[in-house]
């Protein structure tokens, strides 16, 4: 009969259970699909109704796999959909990132669970704000915690996974979703159902979390945080940027009416690559002898917006190929920092 042994039996999962001490990853739980609870299994789209949301802990509690792949901090913050997520809560997430990397030395890298509806627009905020020297994912979910086959417990692992990943390193805030991971910069919500809705239309994902390794194949070139000109730590709000959607027939009204509501910045979805009604353009050239700057976009979601000469000749600067939604951001950031040269910052950013 042979000796008994002291190894520990193998486990399901183990295979992805790091080598020596686990990093320390702290979770930032903001709400959203991923901590809601619907009435049953199947309750896939109307579980707001229930009212009822997980807080960090409660999410975290129902994955206990993340201790196979790190110590994890929970990090309460809110328990609300992201509809309701702006620049305070914004800033409010920048300020918990720096005091966990003060207070956490060792701290391998941060997580934030966020509704999908907002996600990509807080990602790309904190990509360009965040000073922190560790990764910060953000994730979410296409279906709530009480979901038969959800995929938020992956996501969460993975997320986990990937900003625990030294690689991860220097690309400004990444976005994990359906074993994908993504820049904030170019990743948007595509389907409102679809488990892989988060997609990067014009250069695809920068590598996938396996389940034997993360895997990565290319990095943003673009300029990301922590190395950007933008430190909103002092600010109490930012300028007022709003988006003008073009569609056949729509007049300047909503431009006007920004402008009369105090705007300092509009940036125009227009029709791809960009262009707009002559009932808008009208109203655009009036904003910007008033003192507005307007930024030409494109509704399409990929792709550059068109740089013309009419459009110099009237003062708009081009978005590149930012969806209206993140041209909205950096054109905010770009004012709050007085920053005049804004052809520059739309190419650098």
């Amino acid at each position: 009969m042979s000796a008994p042994s002291d190894r520990r039996r193998a486990e399901p999962g183990d295979v992805n259970r790091p080598a020596g001490p686990r990093p320390k990853v702290a979770v930032i739980g903001t709400g959203g699909t991923i901590s809601s609870v619907g009435r049953g299994p199947l309750d896939l789209i109307d579980y707001g109704a229930t009212g009822q949301v997980l807080d960090v802990n409660g999410v975290i509690a129902r994955v206990p796999e993340l201790a196979l792949v790190a110590d994890v901090i929970p990090v309460p913050f809110r328990a609300i959909p992201s509809t309701a997520l702006g620049w305070p809560e914004w800033k409010e997430l920048l300020l918990i990132c720096d005091r966990l990397v003060a207070e956490h030395p060792d701290l391998a890298g941060i997580a934030v669970t966020h509704g999908t509806a907002t996600l990509e627009e807080t990602a790309y905020f904190l990509s360009l704000t965040l000073k922190v020297p560790v990764p910060v994912v953000l994730l979410g979910a296409q279906r709530p915690a009480s979901a038969l086959a959800g995929d938020g417990p992956m996501n969460l692992v993975n997320a986990v996974r990937v900003a625990a990943d030294p690689r991860a390193r220097g690309l400004g805030a990444l976005v994990l979703l359906n074993d994908e991971i993504q820049a904030a910069r170019e990743v948007t919500k595509t389907s409102t159902l679809r488990m892989q809705t988060f997609r990067t239309p014009d250069f695809g994902c920068l590598g996938h979390a396996d389940a034997d390794e993360i895997a990565w194949y290319r990095k943003p070139l673009r300029r990301l945080a922590p190395d950007t000109e933008f430190d909103v730590r002092g600010l109490d709000a930012l300028p007022r940027v709003d988006v003008a959607y073009a569609y056949a027939g729509a007049d300047g009204a909503a431009i006007d009416a920004f402008v009369a509501a105090g705007a300092k910045g509009i940036v125009t979805a227009g029709f791809a690559p960009g262009f707009v009604t002559p009932a808008m353009a009208a109203s655009m050239e009036a904003a910007v002898k008033q003192g507005v700057v307007v930024v030409t976009s494109s509704r399409a979601g990929s792709g550059r917006a068109a740089k013309t000469t009419k459009g110099t000749k009237s003062g708009f600067v081009t978005a590149d190929n930012l969806t209206p939604q993140k041209a909205r951001i950096l054109l905010a950031l770009a004012l709050a920092a007085g920053v005049t040269d804004l052809g520059r910052i739309f190419a650098t950013y």
